[in-house]
This record gives structure tokens, C-alpha cells and sequence, in this order.
């Protein structure tokens, strides 16, 4: 209809591309010309890289610090200072604190026995409690009772017989603290 004002299209090269157009804050730059999609995935490709470097699962990744070895003393411990050997700690702590609790509550509901751990009398030192009637106790303080139960066996403060226990199979289980 009218006359075209406009010229004709040409085509950019690489030194007379175009600025790249922004749409608002918040949507990223679009580049039309080779070189800045050159550009864009060289950079991209270099973040991925660096990424991988500390990607445990790549096969790019080279440890940072030194592995110990099986047989080494720090073999299959955390790294010192690291939050997994502070949580480690703070575990350990807490089931501390639990085997303690259990203790106390044995020596306040058990009775003393003449047990030594090798089935003669000794001067009365240990106490003992049947599964059930710990079970009935304990349940309002921990949901944790056996786990806590197999922890103290394991550091020689309470002996059963068993390997575990179970509610109601085992209620007469006589349960002895040895110290």
C-alpha cells in the first residue's frame, strides 16, 4: 500500500551483531548471534566442569583430601571436624545419656540380687527386673527400651539372656545391672 520505510533485511555478522534484547529482571538475555551462543556454552561447559570436580559420584571428581585406606586407623570414621563426625558425637552423647537413664531406672524399680555374672553370690551390688515390668516403666520415657538395652549388654552395664528381647514373649526375662 503506502511506501516501505523500512530496509531491507541483512544479514549480522560476528563484530555487527545486535545488542541482546533483555524481557525484564527476572527472564534471561536472549543472544542471536553465533558468538554469544559460543560464548554462552563455553561458560556453561565450564561451570559443569568445575561442578564435577566436586561431584563425589564423577568420574572427574579428585579427592580434596587424603582417603584412608582399609586397615588405617581412620578407616571408615568421618573426616575430623567435619558436621558427620559432630553428629557422630552428638549421637553418641544422647544414647550415653539413654543407657544412663535406663540404668537409674533399673536400680529404682529392680531388686538386689547375690549375681556376679558367672552364677555365684556376690555382695549384693546388682540389681535385677524382669523385661515386662521394665517394659511398663520405660515406655513412658523412651519408645527406645530394647535398642538402649542391647547398647548397655554391648558396654558390659546390664546382662539378659537372649540375643533380643521381645513385649510379651519375653516379660519374664530377668534383666541384671551389673554395676
Amino acid at each position: 500500500m503506502g511506501t516501505n520505510s523500512e530496509s531491507t533485511p541483512t544479514m549480522d555478522t560476528e563484530d555487527d551483531a545486535p545488542a541482546p534484547a533483555q524481557f525484564g529482571d527476572d527472564t534471561a538475555v536472549c543472544i542471536v548471534s553465533v558468538k554469544g551462543l559460543k560464548e554462552n556454552w563455553q561458560k556453561w561447559s565450564d561451570e559443569h566442569q568445575e561442578y564435577q570436580k566436586h561431584n563425589p559420584f564423577s568420574h572427574d571428581a579428585k579427592p580434596s583430601t587424603v582417603v584412608p585406606q582399609r586397615g588405617q586407623d581412620d578407616y571408615g570414621r568421618p573426616l575430623q571436624g567435619s558436621m558427620t563426625e559432630q553428629r557422630g558425637k552428638d549421637a553418641h552423647t544422647r544414647i550415653s545419656r539413654e543407657i544412663e537413664e535406663l540404668c537409674e531406672v533399673i536400680r529404682n524399680i529392680g531388686k538386689p540380687s547375690d549375681f556376679d555374672g558367672e552364677g555365684t553370690s556376690c555382695d549384693g551390688k546388682s540389681v535385677c527386673v524382669e523385661f515386662g515390668k521394665l517394659f511398663e516403666h520405660y515406655v513412658t520415657i523412651s519408645n527406645k527400651l530394647v535398642g538402649i538395652l542391647l547398647r548397655a549388654r554391648k558396654q558390659r552395664l546390664v546382662i539378659f539372656e537372649g540375643e533380643m528381647l521381645w513385649q510379651g514373649k519375653d516379660d519374664h526375662v530377668v534383666i541384671t545391672l551389673l554395676q
